[in-house]
């Protein structure tokens, strides 16, 4: 598949993946497109605002939700799959489900975001037969019993142990290393401050050697955040505000892509970092056109040399994010840096 390659090829900004859930308890946007006109609308309307990706999902993962018939699942995306893969969008099916994964792809979905885990050996197959990107989520459980399951000692270290051992599943599912994108689960048996940790500590999970995709829009940690004076979080639908923060933030730390509901904003924010990002480098390279002096921020331990084949290397660095959490084979490079606590 030529659209599910691109996906994987450098693009030298953060990706956005637009949500769509032909859900009526997804817990932001349930109910939100009763119908599959409705879910198609708003996709196309998320592709046209700047999603690379629209992810459509037909059962809602929310903490404590039941599970869905595999037939009523199959009912709900389907349709939304096919007009928009039509359409020319590239399409994200949200499944645990292999019999919804297969006919999903053969409608024209480019990728598989399986927040099981690697549950299912069935999807894995799914997923190295058709030789798309394979998206592997941490969590624990399933969604009726995960906030029970929310229980670290060290959850970076956790985290990346389970995550270890289940490439090594995915592995030998005989899904190639380079398809295979991670995602640390935000919000999926963590706490919020289980979540700060990770998002604090991303370059770990990204030491694992694969892009990252990450999800923090709209979730219950940044409700608590931002809770009243009462102690009540903010609503679901009035977090775009901060999930747009971090979206910046996961953006200049050069994650493969942001998953998203505000779709217009957050691609915003990923133009404004990658512009920061070049305009830094561009004044970063002396003037008589020599090359750039050496960053003096320590280089991350998965570091490498930037690529050779860099066809202009006076022109803004198209890979300028760091190794494992970016596109592969983009030139690695340190991470973009927040200025010290009390800087301006």
């Amino acid at each position: 598949m030529q659209a599910s390659r691109g996906l994987l090829e450098p693009l030298g900004r953060t990706r956005v993946m637009g949500v769509v859930n032909v859900t009526p308890d997804s817990f932001s946007d349930g109910g939100a497109y009763p119908t599959a006109v409705d879910a198609v609308r708003a996709g196309l309307a998320m592709a046209a605002e700047g999603a690379d990706i629209v992810d459509v999902g037909g059962e809602s993962t929310r903490p404590g939700a039941g599970r869905v018939d595999p037939a009523e699942e199959l009912r709900r995306v389907l349709p939304v799959v096919t007009e928009l893969a039509a359409a020319g969008v590239a399409v994200s099916v949200d499944t645990t489900r292999p019999a919804v994964a297969e006919a999903a792809l053969a409608a024209g979905a480019a990728v598989i975001n399986d927040v099981s885990g690697a549950a299912d050996r069935d999807l894995l197959a799914v997923a190295a037969e058709r030789a798309v990107p394979y998206v592997l989520m941490h969590t624990r459980g399933v969604s009726a019993d995960m906030a029970s399951r929310a229980v670290y000692g060290d959850v970076v270290s956790e985290v990346v142990a389970e995550l270890r051992e289940r490439l090594d599943v995915v592995f030998a599912a005989g899904i190639a290393p380079e398809r295979v994108i991670v995602d640390p689960g935000i919000g999926f048996a963590k706490e919020s401050g289980h979540t700060w940790a990770l998002l604090a500590r991303l370059d770990a999970v990204a030491a694992l050697g694969h892009p990252l995709l990450v999800g923090t829009s709209r979730k219950s940690f940044l409700g608590s955040l931002l809770a009243d004076a009462d102690g009540r979080p903010r609503p679901a639908g009035e977090r775009d505000g901060a999930t747009q923060a971090t979206t910046a933030l996961l953006a200049a730390d050069g994650v493969w892509a942001v998953r998203v509901h505000a779709v217009r904003a957050a691609a915003d924010a990923v133009r404004v970092v990658q512009a920061w990002r070049q305009a830094r480098e561009r004044q970063a390279r002396p003037a008589d056109g020599g090359p750039a002096p050496a960053e003096q921020t320590p280089a991350r331990p998965d570091s490498a040399a930037p690529d050779p084949g860099t066809p202009d290397p006076g022109a803004p660095d198209s890979g300028a994010l760091d190794p494992g959490v970016t596109d592969p084979g983009a030139p690695a490079r340190g991470a973009f840096r927040l200025p010290p606590t009390g800087a301006v």
